[in-house]
C-alpha cells in the first residue's frame, strides 16, 4: 500500500525520495498520467521562472530512469526557457528593465562583444554552473536574441547539467543532500567544458576581423 503524501514541489532529498516514491508506484499502471503530470509541473517551473529545477532533474531520474529521463528533462528545459522567453517577449519588458537595469545593460554588453560567434557564447552561460538561467530566459528577448539561437543554446547548453542532475536521481537512496550533486569536482568540469564551447566563437570572431582588415 503507498502512503499518500501533499503532491507539491520537492524542496528537499526527503521530499524527493516521498514524491518518486509516490509516483513510481502509479507509474508501472499510469505512465502516460505521471509523464504529463511531471511534464506540465516542469513547464510551469521553466516558464515562470521558479527556482527549483535541479529537484525536477533529479526527480525525473528517480522515476523515469537515466536515458528517458535525461532526453525528457532537456526538452523540457529547452522548451520551458522558450515559453519563459515568450512570456517576457510580450508581458515583462518594462518590469525587467524597471528592477534589473544595470544587469540587463551588462549583459547586453557581453551579448554584443561576442556578436560575431553569439551562438557559442550563448552555450558558454548555459555551460557554466554559476550562470543564472531564470535571468537569461528573461533577457534574452529584451536583448534581442533571436529564439533560433537561444532554443537551441539551451537544449544543449544544458545537457550536461541536466545529465548530472538526472544520474543523481538513478541513485537517490545514497544521497544525503542537495549539494552531493553539484561538487567543487562536478563544477570545475562544467567550467572547462563551458571555456571550451567559447572557442570557435573566439576563433570565428578572429577570422572575421583578420577578413576585414586585408579587405
Amino acid at each position: 500500500m503507498v502512503t499518500r503524501i501533499p503532491l507539491k514541489f520537492p524542496s528537499s532529498v526527503d521530499e524527493l525520495r516521498a514524491l518518486s516514491k509516490l509516483l513510481s508506484s502509479y507509474k508501472a499502471d499510469h505512465f502516460l498520467h505521471v509523464l504529463l503530470l511531471f511534464s506540465f509541473a516542469y513547464l510551469y517551473k521553466q516558464t515562470f521562472a521558479i527556482p527549483g529545477s535541479v529537484f525536477m532533474n533529479v526527480l525525473a531520474g528517480a522515476i523515469f530512469g537515466l536515458w528517458l529521463g535525461f532526453l525528457l528533462t532537456c526538452l523540457l528545459t529547452a522548451c520551458g526557457a522558450t515559453l519563459c522567453y515568450s512570456l517576457s517577449y510580450y508581458f515583462g519588458r518594462k518590469t525587467v528593465m524597471t528592477y534589473f537595469p544595470e544587469r540587463v545593460k551588462g549583459v547586453q554588453k557581453q551579448v554584443s562583444e561576442n556578436a560575431d560567434g553569439l551562438f557559442f557564447f550563448l552555450l558558454f552561460l548555459r555551460l557554466f554552473p554559476m550562470s543564472p538561467n531564470w535571468f537569461m530566459n528573461i533577457v534574452a528577448p529584451i536583448i534581442s536574441i533571436p529564439v533560433h539561437l537561444f532554443f537551441p543554446s539551451v537544449l544543449i547548453g544544458l545537457m550536461p547539467y541536466n545529465f548530472i542532475c538526472v544520474q543523481t536521481g538513478c541513485i537517490l537512496s545514497h544521497v544525503s543532500s542537495i549539494s552531493d550533486i553539484l561538487t567543487w569536482s562536478t563544477s570545475l568540469k562544467l567550467g572547462g567544458i563551458a571555456c571550451a564551447a567559447l572557442v570557435p566563437g573566439l576563433l570565428l570572431r578572429k577570422y572575421k576581423h583578420s577578413q576585414v582588415k586585408y579587405m
